[in-house]
């Protein structure tokens, strides 16, 4: 492998999926921050279930395990990138227009990874890749029966 060159697409998939998790343990923090005050904070937050934070901290804790499982990536991916561009243009931007200055950038850093993960998938070691391995099996297998149903009994001489 060169500086120049794609990489191995099986080290990919497997990075892509330690991307995922690592993220997604990171984002499962800030929502049992929220809901639970664990891990502990110096500033906890008032908790209150069908509050906007309620929401966020269900949102983060639930939608951050699903990410860790691997298990409907795309659509919880991107659930997750809008709550968190709208966490910053709530929130955060009204404390100072860049990023650094107003505490925004890991929630920037969030929306746009989960962004990432809408295009490329939840990477190999994931339930959806699982399921989609299985759902394609299935199919072959469907496939080959077919053909064989379909097939001459006795081939004709040609």
């Amino acid at each position: 492998m060169s500086l120049f060159e794609g990489s191995n697409p099986l080290w990919r998939d497997r990075m892509l999926s330690v991307l995922r998790i690592v993220v997604a343990l990171l984002f499962v923090e800030h929502g049992t921050q929220k809901m639970f005050n664990i891990p502990g904070s110096a500033h906890p937050m008032d908790y209150h279930f069908l509050s906007l934070l309620g929401v966020a901290g269900v949102l983060e804790a639930c939608g951050g395990f699903a990410l860790l499982l691997g298990l409907f990536t795309r659509p919880i991916a991107f659930l997750l990138s809008g709550e968190m561009a709208i966490a910053y243009f709530k929130v955060h931007i009204l404390r100072d227009f860049f990023p650094v200055n107003n505490g925004g950038d890991n929630v920037v850093l969030f929306c746009f990874v989960f962004l990432f993960f809408v295009v490329s998938g939840p990477g190999v070691w994931s339930i959806d890749s699982l399921i989609a391995t299985s759902r394609r099996r299935a199919a072959e297998s469907r496939r080959t029966e077919s053909r064989a149903r379909h097939a001459p009994a006795h081939p004709q001489p040609g």
